[in-house]
């Protein structure tokens, strides 16, 4: 199998029928939730001074309605003019209030994409025995090879195939710029065609993966040259009993050896998303969110809230964003999407800090 990952891949072709407009595929993890048309008006990210400006104002808690996680899921699964200019201050927020929604289209129509695991694990495989980056084709390609596929992927052989993308791409990146998202399922099941398509993305999220499982496997994909890498972690530690701290410090010590091992890139830490489990407390991730930020800027990367963007006025991930209170649906990877490209300006206008002595 090696061998197929000394194929070149063709990242100078068209993405076939790719998009960056979304389509909803019918996966387990993105199956389309009802429309709702409660609009907000048109806000650009802005960074903040201070990032407790931005999300220290608790909403009321109160309980959810029925707990909907799904116990076999294997992961976590108005703009204000700041004070201080960009180059300032590495922390992006959009502020507004807890029961503001981001108006979504209704979904057009159904079409082949992989439903589960071992489908997409299959169809990526299938792509690099073509010499092809599935990111960069259409979300049906290989359908033969991986419909009928059967079985989970360990945790080891998705390892080992996200590595050896990540060799191929080193190998034939070119002049296009590399963007990476390193994470857990939300990550993983990132769909595709709602990544811009001027550039290379790489995939490194696994499912069920921890801050810890994150910070070992780094190593994966340290030949790759990225301009920039999307850091999002921390809810499957909170389900597994993992203390704040301990999130914390693997946290910074991702950002660090990211940092060291890809000094040319920007590192782009992505705030923990709400729940709507009673496994982990909202106002817990909140707060771990306040401390990342400050974290995060102190270390000389960029700290990005996309809480904000999830979070309904009782405090909990909103219900028509999600599957199953932990994982997104195709109208909550629309609101992650239009997060991501509203602050892609101001990211790239910041200008990374050196890294200090503690970071």
């Amino acid at each position: 199998m090696s061998d197929l990952c000394l194929l070149a891949i063709s990242l100078s072709q068209a993405p076939g029928q790719r998009t960056d407009s979304p389509i909803v595929p019918p996966s387990t993890y993105l199956q389309s939730a009802r429309s709702f048309s409660r609009a907000m008006p048109q806000k650009k990210i802005v960074a903040q001074p201070l990032i407790h400006r931005a999300i220290s104002q608790k909403p009321e808690f109160s309980a959810p309605k029925a707990d909907t996680t799904d116990s076999t899921a294997t992961t976590d699964s108005a703009p204000s003019p700041a004070s201080t200019g960009l180059s300032k201050t590495k922390t992006l927020s959009r502020l507004g209030t807890a029961n503001q929604k981001v108006a979504i289209a209704p979904s057009i129509k159904t079409r082949l994409s992989p439903r589960s695991g071992i489908q997409l694990y299959q169809q990526r495989l299938a792509s690099l025995r073509q010499g092809r980056l599935y990111t960069r084709l259409p979300v049906d390609s290989f359908y033969e090879a991986w419909r009928s596929a059967q079985g989970q992927p360990t945790y080891q052989q998705w390892r080992r195939l996200l590595a050896l993308e990540a060799r191929a791409v080193s190998r034939r990146q070119g002049q296009r710029q590399l963007m990476v998202m390193v994470g857990d399922s939300l990550s993983q099941w990132y769909p595709s065609d709602y990544l811009p398509s001027r550039d290379i993305w790489l995939n490194q999220g696994i499912s069920g993966d921890t801050t810890r499982g994150i910070l070992q496997r780094l190593d994966d994909f340290a030949t790759a040259h990225p301009d920039r890498i999307y850091v999002m972690a921390g809810v499957n530690d909170l389900k597994r009993g993992a203390s704040d701290r301990e999130i914390l410090q693997n946290l910074a010590k991702i950002v660090a050896r990211l940092q060291r091992q890809h000094p040319q890139a920007q590192i782009v830490v992505q705030s923990i998303l709400p729940t709507r489990s009673s496994m982990i407390p909202n106002d817990r991730i909140e707060n771990l969110n306040q401390q990342l930020a400050q974290l995060t800027t102190r270390q000389g990367a960029t700290f990005l809230d996309l809480y904000r963007e999830f979070v309904d006025r009782d405090g909990y991930l909103q219900q028509q964003l999600s599957t199953d209170g932990i994982h997104l649906n195709l109208q909550g990877y629309q609101v992650w999407q239009t997060a991501l490209s509203q602050a892609k300006p101001a990211i790239a206008s910041l200008v990374r800090k050196p890294q200090t002595k503690n970071g």
